[in-house]
């Protein structure tokens, strides 16, 4: 079966099999998942604006201080909104998705 993958940094998502009709490695524009979809930052790209271990980040997730989306994978991505808010200093409330 075939794979489809958001590649933050690129801003498109790839398909990763020919079950979806594309060949490997195909890129879909970014419209093709939601109009409105928000870029999404990785642990890793968090912890670098903040200066801290990605760990913390998690961390922070946990604690409900940042909250965060669980990929089909399980891994955590979160709002670059949200991110962008927090290190302004700005307090943001908390969705009915979250």
């Amino acid at each position: 079966m075939g794979h489809i993958g958001h590649n933050p940094r690129r801003g498109i998502f790839t398909h990763g099999g020919p079950a979806g009709g594309l060949p490997r490695g195909e890129a879909l524009p970014m419209s093709a998942r939601t109009p409105d979809a928000e870029p999404l930052l990785t642990p890793a790209e968090v912890a670098t604006m903040f200066r801290v271990d990605p760990k913390t980040v998690t961390r922070w997730a946990k604690a409900g201080k940042l909250s965060s989306i669980r990929t089909l994978g399980g891994h955590r991505r979160y709002r670059e909104s949200e991110v962008r808010a927090l290190l302004a200093g700005i307090p943001q409330q908390k969705s009915k998705e979250d």
